[in-house]
Formats: structure tokens, C-alpha cells, sequence
């Protein structure tokens, strides 16, 4: 496919600033490349395949890693951290890796 044809952007989802490109596997914040790990891109790349909606740990766990999350909470709070140490203008005060206590992790569709 061309570049910037329809059919190529159906694999780059956007919020905000931060972008997924999954033809490339990149992530982009106010236009600049972020490196990431292998897992914390597969977490990226699923929160925002499903913007708005919210994933306990062990759904993010079972999705990226394709295995039973047995005590994968922190594992999934680790890489959570260093995805908004990376993405985040203020981490402490994330715009787009939200939490929702008690619940899990979200994208925000529109930020």
C-alpha cells in the first residue's frame, strides 16, 4: 500500500498528541519518536485499539502476554509506569494512561 492512503491509516490510532503507527511499530508524542520496550508498545498498542474503555491487570496482562495473569498486577503497574515516564508531560498526572481505581487502565479517546 502507498503511504497515506485510507487503507494504511486504519493501523495508526491517535489521541491527543500521542500517536501508534503499527505499520512502522512506533509511538510518537507531540511529534516526536518514543522508544519503548516490546511489551510497553504491545500495551500501548492495545489500550489504544480500545480507546475509553477500561482494562483491569490482568486483562492487560492476558491480552499482551497471552497467558493467565496470576499476581501480574505489578508487572502491569511496572510497565505502566515507565509507558507514562515516557509519554507524559507530568507522569504524576497522567493525560492519557489514566487509572480508574479499583477498576484498571484506560486511553482516553479524546484528549
Amino acid at each position: 500500500t502507498k503511504l497515506g492512503s485510507a487503507e494504511s491509516r486504519e493501523h495508526v490510532f491517535q489521541t491527543g498528541e500521542l500517536v501508534v503507527d503499527d505499520e512502522r511499530k512506533e509511538v510518537t508524542v507531540d511529534g516526536e519518536t518514543v522508544r519503548m520496550t516490546p511489551v510497553e508498545y504491545k500495551i500501548v498498542k492495545f489500550l489504544m485499539e480500545n480507546r475509553g474503555l477500561v482494562f483491569s491487570s490482568s486483562q492487560i496482562y492476558e491480552n499482551v502476554w497471552n497467558e493467565p495473569s496470576y499476581g501480574a498486577d505489578n508487572i502491569v503497574a511496572v510497565h505502566i509506569r515507565h509507558i507514562r515516564e515516557k509519554i507524559e508531560v507530568d507522569p504524576s498526572n497522567p493525560r492519557y494512561v489514566t487509572v480508574v481505581w479499583g477498576k484498571g487502565y484506560k486511553i482516553e479517546a479524546g484528549v
